[in-house]
């Protein structure tokens, strides 16, 4: 099946710069590219209080000319780009959740047309980075322009959902033809002395931060022999911090949706909360595919 990569669209500026990102990240792939425009929505605006008694309005014909136009502008300066454009009767959330299903991967943009000013990344783009069924690329901040030659970077602890987003991230570095840089978070010192009964402790902590870099670093290696893997271990105050600093230099930030010391009954974990909210780059979530 040749998934698409399926873009949100409503005509916001975010959501134009998100669709310029997935143009890219389409052609990167040579997959087909999805415009979708969830038209309802979530909380009732613009449809009756009892939706039944009227119906669900039809599509908009000034929605759909914006599709129409944003496609054509794409394919104009992404050669090659095929793109199709769609209106669904959902809110845009759930309408993306939906469509992840038989995508390649998901983009959005950190808010759209609905969105407060004051929040980072607006609600369709949380609620998509926590519920999709494939990868989600958060466009975030959406006034920077499409970096291309700096380091893709993965944030790596040893999970489950960690060695997913090497494989992504190794996938990505490739793809983008630049290095992978596997980071791994330790606790900060910040200058203070150090007792001794803790440096035991502290020599154990470094060598398994070495340990799974190594592990991570073999497996991209593995994968793509010729890929420059660098590892590089940081210190900060907490694991988001590190990597939302690391990020400054990166083209991409690759996280999983948990690590290890996430709740299993969230669906995203702090760290990548943090980081779609708060990166200085494009985010990419590490959801698994759906099993066939």
């Amino acid at each position: 099946m040749n998934r698409p990569v399926v873009v949100g669209v409503d005509g916001s500026p975010a959501s134009l710069v998100a669709a310029e990102h997935a143009a890219r990240a389409a052609l990167l792939r040579s997959r087909p590219l999805l415009l979708v425009h969830g038209y309802l929505h979530p909380f009732g605006y613009g449809v009756p209080l009892n939706p039944y008694e009227l119906g669900v309005p039809v599509p908009s014909e000034q929605a759909q000319k914006m599709l129409e136009r944003t496609a054509a502008d794409l394919t104009d300066r992404w050669p090659g780009l095929v793109a199709e454009v769609r209106q669904i009767a959902g809110g845009p959330g759930a309408t993306l959740v939906e469509e992840s299903r038989r995508a390649e991967l998901v983009v959005v943009g950190s808010r759209g047309l609905g969105g407060f000013a004051g929040l980072l990344l607006g609600s369709v783009g949380a609620q998509v980075a926590a519920h999709a069924r494939c990868p989600v690329l958060v466009i975030r901040p959406d006034e920077q322009p499409i970096p291309v030659d700096a380091p893709v970077l993965v944030g790596v602890d040893g999970s489950e959902s960690s060695r997913l987003a090497v494989g992504y991230g190794a996938d990505e570095a490739a793809l983008r033809d630049v290095p992978l840089v596997l980071t791994h978070v330790g606790p900060s010192d910040a200058g203070r002395p150090v007792p001794e009964e803790i440096e035991e402790s502290q020599a154990a902590y470094q060598a398994e931060a070495v340990r799974l870099l190594a592990d991570a670093s073999m497996a991209a290696r593995s994968a793509y022999p010729d890929l420059v893997v660098r590892e590089h271990p940081v210190r900060a105050a907490g694991a988001a911090q590190g990597l939302i600093e690391a990020s400054g230099t990166a083209s991409l930030l690759v996280v999983g949706t948990r690590g290890r010391a996430g709740f299993a009954g969230l669906l995203l974990g702090s760290v990548s909360q943090a980081a779609i909210q708060h990166a200085h780059c494009p985010v990419l979530v590490a959801h698994p595919y759906p099993v066939n």
